[in-house]
């Protein structure tokens, strides 16, 4: 076991590549303002023309289900790699007499660099990856019905907010990393397994496990603030502003989704039993 965790720790911490990672604004992949508009716009434009001119053709049955199954499986197992990798490069890049690091980056003496910032940066590529989500919508027959507000601005603000935890070393960055991933390889094995054919009586838990990561992320949040105006001030509170304000935005459309998916369900099938007694 000892050996095993040495591997990995290696490979997902210690590695020359992962240690040595700094983020270089201009330098670095995907590291400047250009990049992040072009990728964004291109994502935004294409997604409504491609849905208001349906030109792409529509996959039989058997392809959707390979491709989602390939894609998804492809995430599934990128979100556990990334949730992991981040975690045990937290554990080993916190100072030993700094432990609340990892919730409150020193202002101004906090850089990008190092193996915690490595896995944000392929956390914010994983979100352009994601993009692909759309994409499987759009070539199934169900592009209007399945194909709403919060799936697209979701998709395409959540790579501004990584952006922003890279260009100014965001602190909760590592929590926001986490535990999305985390949220993400249950979403992404659920939609493995719907794309194999299976449908696990789960999905509901999938919206209630992303809500809950919104609430963490509050809670959490309290205590970085404590840290910023009791201290010497915590890194990348602009971003973080940022960051809670998406935040927000996405709470009260996955609450929504939720009230108009499972509440409404539950009343009607209340209704049915109801109606059913009654006959």
């Amino acid at each position: 076991m000892a050996t095993l965790y040495k591997t990995v720790h290696y490979w997902l911490v210690d590695h020359p590549f992962i240690s040595q990672y700094e983020w270089h604004p201009g330098q670095t992949p995907g590291a400047t303002p250009l990049f992040l508009s072009a990728t964004v716009a291109t994502y935004l434009i294409s997604t409504f023309l491609l849905h208001r001119y349906p030109i792409l053709p529509t996959l039989s049955s058997a392809a959707l289900r390979l491709a989602a199954a390939v894609h998804n499986i492809t995430l599934c197992l990128l979100s556990l790699l990334m949730a992991v990798g981040c975690t045990l490069s937290v554990l080993h890049q916190t100072p030993p007499e700094n432990p609340s690091w990892w919730l409150c980056f020193p202002a101004g003496a906090t850089a990008s660099r190092g193996p915690t910032f490595f896995w944000a940066h392929v956390f914010y590529f994983s979100k352009i990856l994601e993009f692909v989500d759309t994409l499987l919508i759009l070539l199934s027959g169900s592009r209007s019905r399945r194909l709403s507000f919060l799936h697209v601005y979701h998709h395409a603000v959540v790579v501004v907010m990584c952006y922003m935890w890279l260009t100014e070393s965001q602190s909760l960055l590592t929590v926001g990393l986490v535990t999305n991933s985390a949220v993400h390889v249950l979403m992404y094995a659920y939609y493995l397994l719907a794309a194999l054919g299976s449908r696990p009586p789960w999905k509901r838990a999938v919206t209630d496990c992303q809500i809950t990561q919104f609430l963490i992320g509050y809670l959490v949040s309290g205590f970085m603030l404590y840290f910023h105006f009791t201290g010497s001030g915590c890194s990348g509170i602009r971003s973080w502003g940022f960051n809670i304000l998406f935040t927000t935005s996405l709470l009260a459309l996955f609450v929504n989704f939720h009230l108009n998916n499972y509440a409404k369900k539950r009343k009607l099938d209340q209704n049915g039993f109801d109606k059913d007694k009654r006959s």
